[in-house]
Parts: structure tokens; C-alpha cells; sequence
């Protein structure tokens, strides 16, 4: 079964593409959301954690997110060891998940929003980049988190710029139209069905 990497700056509308390939019937596997889960439940994982970070990390028995926020998004250093943490539990988590899909899928999805920056598409069979303007960007993530234009400005620093990920992406979604993004979904879908 291939694997299908799909990623896409902060406010791109990766997840509204992600859906619509679930629509298909296509299994997903969300990097981010199983990394949240196995933060919660995994106490060898915890351990690590609070070593890395101290006790604060956890606030009655859940993970402090705003603390560790905090002490990552602006230490280069702290990022890089706390995804060094995390990351190989993801990719153990991952091998799992697909060792149990039945083998009757063409292909598999694995949504993570920074795939290239943490060298995930070595693990993949094709990319797919989903994109939109930056101002577009941004104003989609003020809506949704009800934050402010500088935090989201913050947060894109940390990623990769899109003109970066296009070049080690096999497939674009410009996500501005959602009746183009489905042609294109369903495009893509029929490729990878006949490959």
C-alpha cells in the first residue's frame, strides 16, 4: 500500500482536502492528532516529556499545550529536541496503524503539517502540498482560532516557506475553490487508484 503525504501551511485548508480523500474511502492517519493522543496515553512517552521539559508540562494529568508552546516555538534547540522526542513514537504509531489496515487500499494518507521539515517524505510514496495565498491564510486562522493576525504570522515563521515545499511536492492543491479542490482530489485519487 502506498503512502500519500499531505501537508500544508498553517491555514491552507489541509484538513478540508484530507476529508474529502476520506470521503473516497481512503484511510488517514493525522500525525498531529495521534501525536496529541499518544502525549495523553503513553507514560513511557510523558516520562520523557517532563524530563525534557519539567513537570509543568502536564497540569492535572493533561498535557500543558500553552506552556509547551511556550518554551519550543522560540528555541530552536528545545524544538528540535522535543520533536526528537516525539517524532520516532509518531513514526512507531504509524507502522502499526498501517500494519493493520487491510491490505485492500491502493493507498494510505498521512496528514502532517510539517512532513518536510521533519524529513517525513522519505517514508512516503508521493507528496501533495495543499496551498492558498498567504493573506488568505492568515485570515482563515483568525476566523478559526479567534487569535490575532501576529500570532498566526508567528506561527507561519516556523514553517517552511511554500515556495520551499512546492519543490519536493509531487502534487499541488491550490485551496481557494472547493468545487476545483474536489476536481483536483478526485484527480489525484484516480491516479494513485491506477498506479
Amino acid at each position: 500500500m502506498k503512502i500519500v503525504g499531505v501537508t500544508g501551511g498553517i491555514g491552507s485548508g489541509k484538513s478540508t482536502v484530507v476529508k474529502m480523500f476520506e470521503e473516497l474511502g481512503v484511510p488517514i492517519y493525522i500525525a498531529d492528532e495521534r501525536a496529541k493522543k499518544l502525549m495523553h496515553e503513553s507514560k513511557q512517552l510523558r516520562h520523557k516529556i517532563v524530563d525534557f521539559l519539567g513537570e509543568e508540562s502536564y497540569q492535572e494529568d493533561k498535557l500543558n499545550r500553552k506552556f509547551i508552546a511556550k518554551e519550543i516555538f522560540n528555541d530552536t534547540k528545545k524544538l528540535n529536541g522535543f520533536n526528537a522526542i516525539v517524532h520516532p513514537e509518531v513514526h512507531n504509531d504509524f507502522k502499526k496503524w498501517k500494519a493493520d489496515l487491510e491490505n485492500n487500499n491502493t493507498y494510505c494518507i498521512y496528514e502532517a503539517a510539517i512532513l518536510f521539515e521533519s524529513n517525513r517524505q522519505k517514508i512516503c510514496d508521493y507528496t501533495l502540498l495543499v496551498t492558498a495565498p498567504e493573506d488568505v491564510r492568515i485570515k482563515r486562522v483568525i476566523k478559526r482560532d479567534n487569535t490575532k493576525e501576529s500570532e498566526v504570522i508567528e506561527r507561519m515563521n516556523h514553517q517552511w516557506s511554500e515556495e520551499r515545499k512546492k519543490k519536493l511536492a509531487d502534487f499541488i492543491i491550490y485551496n481557494m475553490d472547493l468545487d476545483k479542490t474536489k476536481q483536483d482530489v478526485n484527480k489525484i485519487h484516480k491516479f494513485l487508484q491506477d498506479k
